[in-house]
Formats: structure tokens, C-alpha cells, sequence
């Protein structure tokens, strides 16, 4: 099936940071891939002759761009959104996080799972990296629901044994499918063990997958690391040969200079939360440095306990906003950086090559949004992309493909009744805050 998006304003975020042109024209797809884009309306007739019955979406009043890219959550907890908020964060995590997490089901994280896609889809994300337990159940919801994702098979030392099974059954369940890659995620440098932090690279390595793990998210990770290894959790993870092009690490917000230098030098990934930092007063990430330093540097929501959301629209404005802020320096990340973040370095995070995810460009896999323009917030359009990063929300999005497949039209998920979801996702939260 052809689809053919016609009359739309074009941003295909392949030009550089200062050249991020938009223009009217059409964008076609064939298969999972886009065909063409152009402003030329010959081009766009001949994709019609060549493509007879091809669906045709008329875009007046309308921006086609590529879906966004959601580098760090934990989606299924969904469930524990608004659970326990405004507490330090080792209260939050040992008297509220980890004693729902225990009394969760494979089933409810499959339901947590869904919730999270189905609100992720709605807010034009198209691919998300996502860490939590149980993916081999995962799999399947992700692949039903049509998102491209990265699920990263979370574990401590007490229970690696458990999730490394779990991991091997979800990479042979996401074989089959072209969207859904598996990833080896150890929790953290403070949470589990040296042995295990190698076992799990050597796993990753074995079975040719990304690695990820939450690193120097705050204070207390870092005198935790300090006592027990006299080094940075960088310097520690280095020192075990986990950081590298293949691996995304979350937060690093308490990174030196010398932290900086590392990561550029290894290749790796940072996943940039800010409003989760914000919420349990982690701090403020250096992400004007580590730009400069020329590390690959994306956007993520984290967890919906955390956060309490996965709008990837707040989530850039706070990205842009946080470090003016806290440098003092009105461009220290200007608005077409950040949405790049969150598109085309987002999909080489995922390990996608450059060009091939991200972009609106013939032969890039077709994953496109639509947005609504005609919105009061996103008038006058003096700069687009300056509205889309500091205007932009979530509801704007009407449509969204992902692989040449039309997931979300007219903000309505095929096969999904909201009504039925969020009665089941309330039943499973009654039952596991009762303890039953």
C-alpha cells in the first residue's frame, strides 16, 4: 500500500542546525520506505500514476516531519503515574517504587506497557528506548500497536539469572519483527555488581545488542561509586569496558570534565531527562558541554512516577529552556538542536544509520507525523520550528506512521478502545496497592 501526503509544509530535518529549511510539496511512501519528497507537483503526479489506489492524505494546514524519538523510559509504569511524589528520592524508590514493582504481574506490566504506547503514539513518538522488566511479554504489545522500539531488559544482581532467560525468549520473540529490538540494561553502576555489570556486557556483545544503564544520575550515585571505587560512575563503567557507541546512558547529569572527554571519546549516547531531574532534584546536565564536546545527545522522557508524562513536546521545551537557565546563556541550546535531539540523533542512538531513521528523505524508513497547524499557539509561524519546540504539545499530532503503516489517524489508535484500557489499567492498580 502507497501513501501519498500531499499539500503538506515539509520538514525533513536533514539540512544542518542553522539550515533547517521547510517547504510545501508532497513526501511519498512505498512500503515501509519514503519514496520521494518534493515541492514539485509532477513529481507527486507521477507517484499517483505509478501507485494506482495509493491512499492520498491532503495536508493543507499541515506539517509532515519525522516522529519523534523517546531515547529513555520505563513505559510501563504507566501504572505508577502519580503514585508518590514530592518525596526524596531513596523514600520514593524503598517505600513506594519497589514494593509496587514487586507485587506487579507480567500481565500488568504488558498493560503498563500498552497504556504507555498508546499515550507515546497519540504524542507523535514514533520509536522509544525503553528499560523495565518482563519485555518478552512486551514484545508482542509493542508489535501490535505498530511503535518501533528498543526494549531493554532491566536487572539487578537478584535477578539477572531471571531476566538474562527473560531476554533470551524476547530476542527470539523480536526476531520476527523489524520494529522491535532487545538491549541488555543493567540498572546501575550502584545497584549492581562489578561481576554482573561484565556479565551483562558480555551478554550484549555476545548477542549483538545495545547496552544501557542509568549513569551518574545523582549525588548519591556518586559517593556511593566514590567509596566503593574511588572513581566516577564514567570512570567506573570505563574502567569495565561498558561505554561505547552501542550503549545509552541515561541521565549523566553529575559528569566532570574529564567525564565529558570519556564519553566523547567512546562514542557513547546520552539520554537526557530533564524534567524527571527536575521532579527529584537530581540537577541540571550539562548538555551545552557535552554538545560541544561533540557526544551524541538526545531527549527522553523517563518513567510516568518520575515525570509523571511521556510528552516528548514538554520534554524539548524544558531541554531548551533548563539550559539557557542554568548557563546564563541564551544559546545554549537553541530550539532546532533540541528537535534534532529528539529525531535524527534519537535514531542513532537506537543504533540506526545515519539517514536511515529520523528524517524525511527517500529510502529513510517512513516514520512521519502530521501535526495540525491551525492551532492559536502555534500562530503566527514566524520560525516553524521555534513554535514546534516551545509551542508544540502533544494533542497537535493527528496522524502518525510508522514503517509506511498509519498507526494514529485522526488521534484514534486502531484496535485500541480507551475506555476498556484505562478500566483496566485502574483495576490492575486497585489490585496491587491492596496487596491482593
Amino acid at each position: 500500500m502507497a501513501t501519498l501526503f500531499s499539500n503538506a509544509t515539509l520538514l525533513p530535518m536533514t539540512a544542518s542546525a542553522d539550515d533547517m529549511q521547510t517547504f510545501t510539496g508532497s513526501l511519498g511512501v512505498e512500503g515501509d520506505r519514503i519514496a520521494f519528497i518534493s515541492a514539485a507537483e509532477a513529481d507527486a503526479a507521477a507517484f499517483r500514476e505509478a501507485h494506482p489506489g495509493l491512499r492520498e492524505i491532503d495536508c493543507r494546514g499541515r506539517l509532515v516531519m519525522p516522529g519523534l524519538i523517546n531515547t529513555h523510559c520505563h513505559a510501563a509504569m504507566s501504572l505508577q503515574r502519580s503514585l508518590a511524589d514530592d518525596i526524596p528520592l531513596m523514600k520514593w524508590l524503598n517505600e513506594h517504587i519497589w514494593p509496587f514493582e514487586a507485587r506487579q504481574t507480567p500481565e500488568d506490566v504488558a498493560l503498563g506497557m500498552e497504556l504507555g504506547i498508546v499515550e507515546m503514539l497519540l504524542g507523535g513518538i514514533t520509536s522509544f528506548v525503553d528499560m523495565y522488566y518482563h519485555q518478552n511479554r512486551c514484545v508482542p504489545v509493542a508489535e501490535r500497536l505498530g511503535i518501533r522500539a528498543v526494549l531493554g531488559c532491566n536487572y539487578f544482581d537478584s535477578n539477572i539469572d531471571e531476566v538474562f532467560t527473560e531476554l533470551e525468549e524476547a530476542a527470539g520473540r523480536a526476531a520476527s519483527c523489524d520494529r522491535v529490538r532487545i538491549a541488555v540494561a543493567p540498572h546501575s553502576p550502584y545497584t549492581v555488581s562489578t561481576k554482573n555489570l561484565t556479565r551483562g556486557l558480555r551478554e550484549a556483545e555476545r548477542l549483538d545488542l545495545l547496552l544501557m544503564t542509568h549513569i551518574a544520575e545523582t549525588q548519591d550515585e556518586i559517593r556511593i561509586i566514590r567509596e566503593r571505587f574511588d572513581a566516577t560512575p564514567v570512570e567506573y563503567l570505563d574502567r569495565l569496558g561498558l561505554l561505547g557507541p552501542k550503549t545509552i546512558g541515561a541521565h549523566c547529569v553529575h559528569v566532570t570534565a574529564e567525564d565529558i572527554a570519556t564519553i566523547a571519546a567512546r562514542g557513547m549516547t546520552v539520554s537526557h531527562n530533564p524534567q524527571s531531574n527536575m521532579k527529584i532534584s537530581s540537577g541540571v546536565a550539562p548538555v551545552r558541554e557535552m554538545l560541544r564536546a561533540g557526544i551524541r545527545v538526545t531527549v527522553a522522557t523517563d518513567g510516568c512516577c518520575s515525570n509523571n508524562d511521556l510528552d516528548l513536546w514538554e520534554e524539548l521545551r524544558t531541554a531548551a529552556l533548563l539550559q539557557k537557565s542554568a548557563t546564563g546563556d541564551p544559546t545554549a541550546l537553541p530550539a532546532r538542536e533540541a528537535l534534532r535531539m529528539a529525531t535524527a540523533n534519537g535514531a542513532r542512538a537506537m543504533g540506526y544509520a545515519d539517514g536511515e531513521l529520523g528524517v524525511l528523505r527517500p529510502g529513510a524508513l517512513a516514520d512521519v507525523i502530521v501535526i495540525d497547524l491551525e492551532k492559536p499557539h502555534l500562530q503566527p509561524m514566524n520560525d516553524l520550528v521555534s513554535n514546534l519546540v516551545y509551542c508544540g504539545k502533544a494533542a497537535d499530532v493527528e496522524t502518525v506512521m510508522v514503517g509506511g503503516r498509519i498507526v494514529v489517524e485522526n488521534r484514534r489508535i486502531a484496535g485500541v478502545d480507551p475506555g476498556d484500557l484505562y478500566t483496566r489499567a485502574t483495576e490492575a492498580v486497585r489490585r496491587i496497592r491492596s496487596g491482593k
